[in-house]
Formats: C-alpha cells, sequence, structure tokens
C-alpha cells in the first residue's frame, strides 16, 4: 500500500475543508523510498521526448547535415566526446563530470513503444516498464515492483516528487509523495473534524501524520491553528495562491533536488522526479535550451547537495519516452520520433563511456524512414543498473520487474 491516497478518497471523507486538503503534498506527488545498503538511484523522466541526436550529437555521420540543416550547427571542440559524437551546448556545464567519469550516455535506445507517437501513452510505458498498457487502474511502475527485492523497503525507502502522478513509483510497496508547490493551511474547525475522522480510520491518521510532516519539510511554515483560533479562509487561500505561482515562475526543479539530496543523505535509497519542457516541435535552437538547463541545473545541485560520499554511491538516470525525428520539419524542430538517448550521471557510474550501438542515418537504416533505428531496450539500462546498484537477480529484473525483458550481457554502467 502506497502512502499516497487518492484526491476523491481525500475530499470524500473530510469535504468541509476541501479546499486546505486539495493543497496537501500527498496529492501532488515526489517520489522516494528507503532501503537497505548505501546505493541510491535517482531517476529523472524527461517529459515530452528528448531530441536525442541533438543532445548527443552524431557529428562523425555525414548524413547528419543533410537531414538537419538549420539544426546541424557547427562542431565545437569543446564538446567533443569522441571523434564521433560531441554533446548540446545546454549539456556544457555537465562536461567536468564527464571528464572525471561521472557522465555517461545510451544512444539509440528505446522503449518497446512503437508508431503511435503519443506522448501520454509513450510516458505511461516507460514508467511501467511493460511491452504494453495494462487497463488503467491496474498498471503500476517498475520502480515499485522493485521494492519487494530490496528488502525492508519503508515508505521513506522511495519517493517521488513534484506535480505530476508519478506512475513508475505507483504500486504495493509503500512509497512516499512530496510536491514544493503549496503547503498546507487548515483551522482549528477543520483539525476537529479531521481528528473524528481519523481516529475511525487508521490509513488516513497516518497520511494526514506524514503531509502535515512533510508540508514543513522544506522549510516553509505549515498554517495549523491549534489553539482554538480560526484562520482567516480567505487569508489561506491567498496564501496558497501565492505559493502555487512563486513555485511555476522560480526554480521548481531545485526546491525538488533540495529537498531529495536530504532524504537520500538520510533513509531515503530511491527518488524519482520530472522535467518538462522537451517537447520541440519548432524553433528547437531556441526552444531546447531551457529543458537542458534545468536538466544540467538539476544534475548539478544534486551533487553539490549531497556530497562526495553520497554521490560516490549514487546513479541517475535521466529517461525520455521515445525521442524525435531524424529529419527537421518546417518550422525548424523535430517530431514524435522512436529512437533516443539516456543520459546517465553520478559518482557511482562508470563515466566517460557512451553505450550502444549507432545505427547510421542513411534512410534505409532509419525506424520507418524517418526515426532513428533502436538498438536496445531502455529497461534492460535501468535493470542493470537496479542489479549493480542492489544486487538483485536477472531473473527477478527479467521476469517481475521488466516482464518479458531479455538484459543481455552486463555492460557494466556502474563502478
Amino acid at each position: 500500500m502506497t502512502s499516497e491516497i487518492s484526491r476523491r478518497r481525500f475530499l470524500g471523507s473530510a469535504g468541509v475543508i476541501g479546499c486546505s486538503l486539495a493543497a496537501s503534498p500527498l496529492l501532488t506527488p515526489v517520489s522516494m523510498a528507503s532501503a537497505p545498503g548505501e546505493n541510491r538511484l535517482v531517476v529523472i523522466i524527461l517529459r515530452g521526448g528528448m531530441d536525442g541526436i541533438d543532445v548527443l550529437r552524431p557529428w562523425g555521420d555525414l548524413e547528419l547535415a543533410a537531414h538537419r540543416p538549420n539544426l546541424a550547427v557547427s562542431h565545437d571542440n569543446e564538446l567533443h566526446l569522441t571523434e564521433f559524437f560531441g554533446i548540446h551546448p545546454g549539456l556544457k556545464p555537465l562536461m567536468p563530470l564527464w571528464d572525471r567519469g561521472e557522465l555517461s550516455f545510451v544512444q539509440a535506445t528505446s522503449t518497446p513503444y512503437r508508431d503511435k507517437r503519443s506522448h501520454f501513452d509513450g510516458q505511461d510505458l516507460l514508467e511501467a516498464g511493460t511491452v504494453d498498457l495494462a487497463p488503467l487502474g491496474r498498471r503500476d511502475g517498475w520502480l515499485n515492483r522493485m521494492l519487494p527485492y530490496l528488502g525492508g523497503a519503508q515508505a521513506r525507502t522511495a519517493f517521488a516528487l513534484g506535480r505530476e502522478n508519478m506512475l513508475i513509483l505507483t504500486g504495493q510497496s509503500p512509497v512516499s509523495n512530496w510536491s514544493p508547490d503549496v503547503d498546507l493551511g487548515m483551522s482549528s474547525q477543520g483539525l476537529r473534524l479531521l481528528d473524528l475522522v481519523m481516529k475511525s480510520d487508521p490509513d488516513m491518521a497516518a497520511s494526514m501524520t506524514e503531509a502535515i510532516n512533510l508540508a514543513g519539510s522544506d522549510g516553509d511554515a505549515v498554517a495549523l491553528d491549534l489553539n482554538g483560533g480560526m484562520v482567516d479562509q480567505e487569508d489561506m487561500m491567498n496564501t496558497m495562491a501565492e505559493d502555487v505561482s512563486r513555485a511555476r515562475k522560480g526554480k521548481t526543479h531545485l526546491k525538488i533536488v533540495d529537498f531529495a539530496a536530504e532524504r537520500l543523505k538520510a533513509e531515503t535509497r530511491i527518488a524519482s522526479f520530472s522535467i518538462g519542457g522537451w517537447d520541440t516541435h519548432a524553433a528547437q535552437n531556441r526552444t531546447l535550451n531551457r529543458p537542458l538547463k534545468d536538466l544540467t541545473e538539476s544534475i548539478l545541485r544534486l551533487r553539490k547537495k549531497l556530497g562526495t560520499v553520497t554521490w560516490g554511491k549514487t546513479t541517475v538516470l535521466c529517461m525520455t519516452e521515445f525521442g524525435r525525428t531524424v529529419r527537421e520539419n518546417g518550422t525548424k524542430g523535430t517530431d514524435h520520433g522512436t529512437g533516443g538517448t539516456m543520459i546517465v550521471a553520478g559518482g557511482a557510474v562508470r563515466g566517460g563511456q557512451i553505450h550502444g550501438t549507432w545505427p547510421g542515418l542513411e534512410e534505409a537504416d532509419l525506424y520507418d524512414r524517418r526515426d532513428v533505428m533502436p538498438t536496445t531496450d531502455i529497461r534492460a539500462w535501468a535493470a542493470w543498473a537496479m542489479r549493480e546498484s542492489f544486487g538483485m537477480s536477472k531473473s527477478a529484473l527479467e521476469s517481475n520487474v521488466f516482464g518479458g525483458l531479455d538484459m543481455g550481457d552486463g555492460p557494466k554502467l556502474l563502478l
């Protein structure tokens, strides 16, 4: 059972204080988990379909410039990783990690999802880790399915962080959720009503206690009137609205990283959150800069906040639902594709490597004559990261965590 409870159940049980409870961090999640051992795993979902061949640029493929007359910019020696590959300028702040062996890439990789190119289905399949999607209501995520194999997993073992529901950590195993967007405000009358509800509902009591603790855990105030007074409803709602507005305008991703880092330095071993903005249909030379900045800032902030010792035991997987078309479109962007790129960072990573097999950009080499041909299953890379981090058996990963997966030979992704 997860510690997240449904919006319908929460509001149905305490409808009078619904406006306050709608702000609960349990209803707008970030995900994390705790487990035995010292290794940590952070999964960042890059929502929108990151263009893998703009992020990891195959300059050595002579077809690139023909397919992308505007996007295939000239080489920059400072951005070269190998004689064949370079990186987007937006990733330049990560070059020191590459040089220190704390950054790698996986080229031409994808989930089993093909052809329909729907963000929603693609993201669900990525987070579910399956070949196809089960009916809504029966879906769970691969990180959650992993937890029973770790032994001693508790709600604080894994955290789902952010506003979006994280399917990747949804399931039967306990997981905590947190969002930086809002604080919890409640009047004394609301607290008395909630107390009556919780006396007859132990699950509600545990969830509300966690909501109060998490709402204040980021250093912001939790507006609770415990002295019989009345919190002004208009003031409370204005405070919530201001909190949401600041979160959306500010660097919410860094607040999420800060929260995750504090937990990862303690009992938490698994965290997941997402970064959006990767759907670059137009003016990609401009629109890709913002999500790349958010991603680089998140990775570097996590490294700084974790410190040398904890970072040295941490693996960060950055995964997207699909890549983008090889040819740029008429608006100097790219459309939904297939094969993409995975970014792997962390002190536990065997860095300075580009994994996988490059399929080539000749038309006959493309998937459906339009996309990068996937040469590996992205689930296999995640599975090996889990095996190398937590010692899980290959059979459990192939059969139960990622149903029907063939992991292949070990890529030595981690140290």
